[in-house]
């Protein structure tokens, strides 16, 4: 049985080495966090393009109002003040399968067209399934961004823009939003997190990783949302307001607004 290793970091008594780089000499003051980031996770220098595309990428994921993410923050550093961290971690558990992280789903499904010997027939395949078992398709759709999300347009402008990138990933997710078109007879709007999944598989990222960028990301949100509690709190707003507004109905006694 081999004995397991690490390739990214070690310390030792004059200092630090992240990967094949020591922090104090080689990092600290001369690369930006994105830079660092980027190779820790990827392994290898990121490219000026890279650098780009991942900066957008971690911008746009970051916030987005009063999500379930950011409530979940809120109401969690409303009980605990005294941990901030937890309360971030909180709102990182919402990022999953139906909120922020859903380009993984889609990358599954770009995979699916840019490997494919036949990627058309391919996507009318995918948007077939999904239309037939009435299931939501994964990087389509916005309830608040219509008739398209402007995010996922400018994303994909940037990607288009990049002579560095082969372009393969995103004309996947344009071939699949051409049948999502077709095969529903009306126009579903790419959203944001589809495409993030193409410009990230532009990048290499692998699809199991690509959560982890939205989790980097919302976490400077969700420190935001701590800052603004602070200031004005409306932890203790929520919670009085689905107190009042999910009432009680069972057959014992009640009293709304009662405490702990």
């Amino acid at each position: 049985m081999n004995r397991p290793v690490t390739r990214l970091c070690a310390h030792h008594l004059e200092g630090m080495s992240y990967r094949d780089a020591d922090l104090v000499e080689d990092l600290m003051g001369k690369k930006t966090f994105t830079e660092v980031l980027f190779s820790q996770i990827m392994g290898r220098e990121a490219r000026p393009v890279d650098l780009r595309i991942v900066d957008v990428v971690l911008v746009t994921l970051m916030e987005h109002g009063l999500t379930p993410s950011a409530i979940a923050t809120r109401v969690i550093y409303m009980s605990a003040p005294e941990n901030l961290q937890g309360a971030v971690a909180a709102g990182l558990m919402a990022v999953g399968s139906s909120f922020v992280g859903t380009m993984e789903n889609c990358s599954l499904l770009l995979e699916r067209i840019v490997y494919a010997k036949d990627p058309e027939a391919e996507a009318r395949d995918i948007v077939q399934g999904y239309r037939s078992s009435k299931k939501p398709l994964p990087g389509f759709g916005h309830h608040l961004h219509k008739p398209d999300d402007p995010r996922a347009l400018k994303l994909l402008e940037l990607a288009r823009a990049e002579p560095d990138l082969k372009g393969e990933w995103v004309n996947a997710l344009t071939l699949l939003a051409r049948m999502v078109d077709e095969i529903y007879g009306r126009h579903i709007t790419i959203n944001a997190t589809g495409a993030v999944a193409a410009l990230l598989g532009e990048l290499g990222v692998p699809t199991k990783l690509m959560r982890g960028f939205a989790v980097i990301s919302r976490a400077a949100g969700l420190v935001a949302h701590v800052a603004e509690e602070q200031e004005s709190p409306s932890g203790r707003f929520i919670w009085d307001t689905i107190d009042r507004e999910i009432p009680y109905v069972g057959a014992g006694k009640s009293a709304h607004h009662q405490g702990d």
